[in-house]
């Protein structure tokens, strides 16, 4: 007999920020925290001036909508624009980064799926952030092809 899951709530204010590659990455809705098996979501919070590092995800497409804010997103280094309550999808092998070009803070809901195999396998940066204050700055390139875990969020 197979157990069924039961629905979980999670708030965001439950959810230690992930700063590592830019901006205030939070995975809300995931398989450790509600035992999702397709794949997770999360909330991106981006300052002024501020942005989230060049990664893609080579087994997961990414679901984005804005909330709010001014975001510019680049895809294989094409610069998009994204303004509120649009939706982006990022194709599985996408390089993507997002830069708050506005004056206020920037909310973007994300989702993956499907799921990597195993959680470090799941994202990839394609270069490294310094975190300064509320910025983060590029300082070099990741070594080629290799997948970094830094925490559940891999956005």
């Amino acid at each position: 007999m197979s157990i069924k899951p039961r629905p979980k709530i999670v708030d965001l204010s439950e959810v230690e920020p992930n700063v590592r590659r830019g901006g205030d990455l939070r995975a809300m809705l995931t398989p450790a925290t509600v035992g999702s098996t397709s794949g997770f979501m999360g909330v991106a919070i981006v300052q002024p001036g501020d942005r989230i590092g060049e990664h893609y995800h080579p087994y997961s497409e990414e679901f984005v909508y804005v909330v709010c804010g001014q975001l510019e997103v680049d895809l294989d280094d094409e610069p998009h624009t994204l303004r509120p309550e649009q939706g982006l999808m990022i194709p599985a092998h996408m390089r993507h980064r997002f830069r708050n070009v506005g004056n206020v803070e920037a909310r973007i809901v994300f989702h993956l799926g499907p799921l990597a195999p195993r959680p470090q396998l799941g994202h990839v940066d394609t270069e490294e952030t310094e975190i300064i204050g509320a910025a983060a700055v590029v300082t070099e390139p990741a070594a080629a092809g290799a997948a970094h875990d830094r925490g559940q969020v891999r956005s």
